[in-house]
């Protein structure tokens, strides 16, 4: 029934339970009227149906049933009104205002308005996310020197880079030319390998290790020089007993231009030095070295007591702070210094045929966990470091071959411990 409150009236029934036709008689009359409109079916008290009770229901005829009500003087909850258009009133009274309607936001469109803002937003992000890696991809991919130096070995389960530094000559400052030395020899040989489960490793090969070509005793460092790049890999993969998936060699003076590019590393060697081979003069302790510096040190062994051994240890040393450095948010945040250091790194760099931008990213990573806390690092075994095997050859590593050949299967299916391994018990 309906009760009237000023000039509009509202109703106690669903619209949908309205007698057809008036019936003639009005509500009762009250003073100033509360405000009757419906409350959200969610907020509907006691009865949470909306299906009328025959007390609400009208009949078609005759006088009404329900009971009239004062708008002041009903103590019974309104039940819950279903929310309709304004309908003429009864009775010659005027329509249900706008204003007299609950008034529910209507949040879900703009939520679903912002939802889908938000997700063309991600979109765009995305598609210029896209555009930037590949314009990189297709800029570094572009810059890199690639040399055919893979061999045809079957693959192995873990990944195994072959990482090397030759001392072939550019002309940078101080590292003379190609006249001065005639040839090139691969002084550093490290052997990089991310097995699927459990630690990377980073494990050198001695310069002077004894190597056997085509029937011919040799040093491995002349191997590549003599006999090709090829060949070289081939022998790494003879001593490790894995495949080597990929090659990246840093030209000789190519070490120093990265390290200036960076601003300097830091370096530690417990001994002061003054070494006239590798123009290396150092004070005990740990100092920032600039790019001829980190050079000369990744060079000097006649000055260590260690040779060529613990050249080696300082040549992993030299690479690792160059990894750690090059990958801090300081240096990759700086656009100019990254873009220095790419282009310093990307020319110094020679890699095999089959090696691309992600191969390079994956090849640091590893290299970074290799050298962390939970890698493994050291050198080959061998059974004697002052070998003579006769025919002018001199004095040569000989390499232990069946644990060798143990320790690599270990590495590469991650079975083995983190922490220092090779060398001579």
């Amino acid at each position: 029934m309906a009760q009237e409150s000023g000039e509009h009236e509202t109703w106690d029934n669903p619209p949908s339970f309205m007698p057809s036709r008036s019936t003639g008689h009005s509500a009762s009359r009250g003073g100033q009227a509360n405000d009757t409109s419906a409350a959200p079916p969610s907020f509907s008290p006691r009865n949470g149906s909306s299906t009328p009770t025959p007390s609400q229901a009208a009949p078609r005829g005759g006088r009404s049933s329900a009971p009239s009500r004062s708008a002041s003087g009903s103590s019974r909850a309104a039940g819950p009104q279903r929310q309709s258009p304004a309908k003429p009133a009864r009775n010659g009274a005027k329509p249900i205002s706008a204003s007299s309607q609950p008034k529910h936001k209507n949040t879900g469109r703009k939520k679903h308005g912002a939802g889908r803002i938000i997700a063309r937003i991600l979109i765009v992000l995305v598609i210029l996310l896209a555009l930037v890696g590949i314009g990189l991809w297709s800029w570094v991919n572009g810059q890199l020197n690639k040399k055919d130096m893979l061999s045809s070995a079957a693959d192995t389960p873990a990944p195994t880079w072959l990482i090397l530094g030759s001392d072939e000559r550019d002309g940078t400052a101080g590292t003379g030319t190609e006249a001065d030395a005639p040839g090139s020899r691969t002084d550093t040989i490290l052997v990089l390998t991310k097995p699927k489960s459990g630690p990377s490793s980073l494990v050198s090969i001695p310069r002077d290790s004894l190597v056997t070509v085509k029937n011919t005793n040799m040093k491995i460092n002349a191997v590549a020089e003599t006999y090709g790049y090829t060949s070289l890999v081939e022998q790494v993969e003879t001593i490790t007993g894995q495949k080597i998936d990929h090659v990246a060699m840093i030209k000789f003076g190519g070490l120093e231009k990265v390290v200036n590019a960076l601003g300097g590393v830091e370096l530690c060697y417990n001994s002061t030095v003054n070494d006239a081979y590798s123009g290396l003069n150092w004070t005990a302790g740990c100092h920032t070295a600039d790019g001829a510096t980190a050079l000369a040190f990744s060079r000097m062994r006649y000055s260590d007591p260690q040779g060529d051994f613990g050249r080696a240890k300082r040549q992993r040393q030299v690479i690792a702070a160059i990894v750690s450095k090059a990958s801090k948010a300081s240096t990759l945040t700086n656009f100019s210094k990254t873009k220095t250091l790419a282009s310093s790194a990307l020319s110094a760099i020679v890699v095999d045929n089959k090696s691309n931008p992600w191969t390079l990213l994956q090849m640091a990573l590893a290299f970074k966990a290799a050298s962390g806390s939970n890698g493994v690092t050291g050198s080959v075994y061998w059974t004697d470091p002052d070998y003579y095997p006769g025919g002018g050859v001199g004095s040569t590593v000989k390499l232990d071959a069946d644990r060798n050949l143990t320790l690599f299967t270990q590495l590469a299916d991650g079975s083995h411990a983190s922490g220092t391994v090779g060398g001579q018990d």
